[in-house]
């Protein structure tokens, strides 16, 4: 009968700290290896029998993942926060505990996606660092303006032919240098922005999913290659309501003294929920994709319903917030059935 072993590691930089337990929890190997490929391959390939193995999640999980998965029957990336935890504290203990969580089921699962998706999750990730970048250098370009009294609203400021006219508004030679020193990693971030695009496009192409997540309103072929290199497949996520919480789109509830002591009987209290806006744990370049998709739709095949709930008295910005729960609904369940948008299949609902 082959032996089924449970394997933690404790990843390091440098080092990575391995413990092997049997299926009654006893430590039968324990080694410290440099974490590079090989060494950690050498000593999965001297252990016999049927390996689980678990890390936590961090900077070198998706690497280890696709280096040990196609070696052992499975590999569970848990999530650092949600670990219980322990007495003592350091590199060889950490290793047996996380050993032993996974033995015994205590693990909350981080999903990482199937390998033939990592290309384009490294394409998004580079698109997505430098859209942030370049929003970085505009808020920095106009705070140098703001901060002199100088009123720069809109994206005029960017631009290349009015540049000369910012300059002249300036005082010295000394800020003039500071924001032509911006202009330039502006325009130099625009074309790593484009080229960013186009390899992030062309991988997105070779997924059909592809083809489906750019048929919803709202989201384009850039939009979809985000979503589709992001969230990877839309099976680990049940419901809806998963999905709106990665996408920080969840609506945040609280309450205390839930229940109350009534004529000798306990049961629930007339206390009102409070909302407390969206969940703070997000995937930040979905919330972002799923919110600019309501912000085209409410401009385009979604204006008048748009429209009818701003009539109603909903403020514009909460009418969008229900646009993109809408939108990322449908996402959802689209990808999973593999069916192209339908307008005429929509019953168009406001979301709760």
């Amino acid at each position: 009968m082959t032996e089924i072993k449970y394997i933690g590691m404790d990843v390091h930089m440098a080092m990575t700290v391995i413990a092997v337990l049997n299926g009654v929890g006893k430590v039968i190997a324990e080694a410290i290896v440099e974490t590079k490929a090989r060494a950690i391959l050498d000593f999965l390939k001297g252990q016999r029998g049927t390996l689980n193995v678990t890390f936590e999640e961090g900077t070198q999980a998706a690497w280890l993942y696709d280096l040990i998965r196609p070696h052992v029957a499975s590999v569970v990336v848990c999530d650092p926060r949600k670990i219980p935890p322990q007495n003592n504290k350091a590199d060889k203990p950490d290793a047996k505990h996380l050993a032993e969580l996974l033995r015994t089921h205590g693990l909350k699962p981080v999903y990482h996606g199937e390998h033939s998706t990592q290309p384009l999750k490294e394409f998004v990730r580079s698109y997505v660092a430098i859209m942030r970048d370049g929003s970085r250098v505009k808020n920095r370009l106009k705070a140098l303006f703001r901060a002199r009294g100088i009123a720069c609203q809109g994206s005029g400021v960017y631009a290349e032919e009015e540049r000369e006219q910012w300059l002249s508004k300036l005082s010295n030679g000394a800020a003039c240098a500071r924001a032509s020193r911006l202009w330039k990693e502006l325009d130099f971030l625009a074309e790593l922005r484009d080229e960013a695009e186009e390899d992030m496009t062309a991988e997105a192409r070779k997924h059909p999913a592809t083809k489906i997540l750019k048929s919803i309103p709202g989201i384009g072929f850039v939009r979809a290659a985000v979503i589709l290199g992001i969230a990877g497949t839309p099976h680990r996520f049940r419901t809806r309501k998963p999905f709106w919480t990665y996408c920080g789109l969840a609506v945040r509830s609280e309450i205390s003294a839930e229940y109350e002591l009534v004529d000798g009987r306990i049961g629930k209290s007339k206390k009102r929920v409070l909302v407390r806006g969206l969940n703070r744990n997000y995937n930040r370049a979905l919330k972002e994709v799923f919110k600019g998709a309501a912000t085209i739709a409410a401009k385009g095949i979604w204006k008048s319903q748009f429209d009818a709930m701003v009539a109603d008295g909903m403020e514009e910005s909460l009418a969008r917030l229900a646009l993109a729960r809408k939108i990322a609904a449908i996402t959802l369940a689209l990808w999973k059935k593999g069916e192209l948008y339908d307008e005429k299949k929509l019953n168009f609902v406001h979301a709760a």
